[in-house]
């Protein structure tokens, strides 16, 4: 009976992320990333049914340099840290931004991109920025930063929430709503490179530093991800994924 005991307080602990999660480790044989595998150009997934994009490219670098083989994980954005916590991958790289509330919960990397968020709207919108917006419908993907943005903008009347940005852009595309709050690297892929009928409405609502997110006491992967980091941007390695993506360096050095 005890031994039932102690294998159900086990089992509980490890659902709530306690007491069974190493908080300080080096991965073995293989390094585990989490992403929402919804985030075109930096995580998605291609008509082949592959996991691409920039994020993708980044973490099997890390990997590589770390001599060890890259695990892609996709889950849902808006429960993606308490997986972190719960020890079901190693880190988060999926353009997670730097907060205040996330440092609370987990630990960051040096950045490994600056970018921000841009109100993006149809070509033929009367909107060409945030102040234009009046009794509008935004669409924004639950558990980012965009949400809290989208819902203090004057002139916001519904903010819609989804679970992927390609809903948010599919609802765009459709005029079922009249904007969507994304991050400005995103507006430019889809209006440069993918030719769509979108355009920036404005400049920057805010500055975000995107970087890797791992456990909070995990002190020996950081440092780990940080040396990995630092030399794929000494070396050009970098700039050659980021050239490749965007056409720019996207690191804000």
């Amino acid at each position: 009976m005890k031994k039932l005991v102690i294998g159900a307080v086990i089992l509980a602990l490890a659902a709530l992320g306690m007491g069974t999660v190493s908080a300080d480790y080096m991965p073995e044989d293989e390094i585990s990333f989490a992403m929402s595998g919804a985030y075109p150009p930096f995580n998605f997934v291609n008509v082949q049914g592959e996991l691409e994009g920039f994020d993708v490219d980044i973490a099997r670098e890390i990997a590589n340099r770390m001599g060890l083989e890259a695990n892609l994980v996709t889950t849902a954005w808006d429960t993606i840290i308490g997986g972190l916590q719960a020890g079901r991958y190693d880190t988060i790289l999926g353009s997670m931004a730097i907060t205040p509330q996330r440092l609370e919960q987990v630990n960051f990397s040096d950045p490994y991109y600056v970018s921000g968020a841009q109100l993006l709207v149809e070509t033929d919108s009367d909107i060409h920025s945030p102040e234009d917006l009046d009794d509008a419908v935004l669409a924004v993907v639950v558990g980012t930063t965009f949400e809290e943005e989208a819902n203090a903008l004057p002139g916001v009347s519904e903010v819609r929430l989804y679970e992927a940005e390609e809903q948010t852009l599919q609802d765009l595309q459709l005029g079922r709503v009249d904007g969507v709050i994304t991050d400005r690297l995103i507006g430019l892929y889809m209006t440069e490179d993918m030719g769509l009928d979108f355009r920036l409405a404005g400049e920057l609502l805010y500055e975000e530093t995107i970087a890797v997110a791992v456990h909070q006491d995990n002190e020996t992967l950081l440092a780990a991800i940080n040396d990995a980091l630092a030399d794929m941007k000494e070396d050009g390695t970098y700039l050659e994924i980021s050239e490749k993506w965007f056409g720019r360096d996207i690191s804000g050095n």
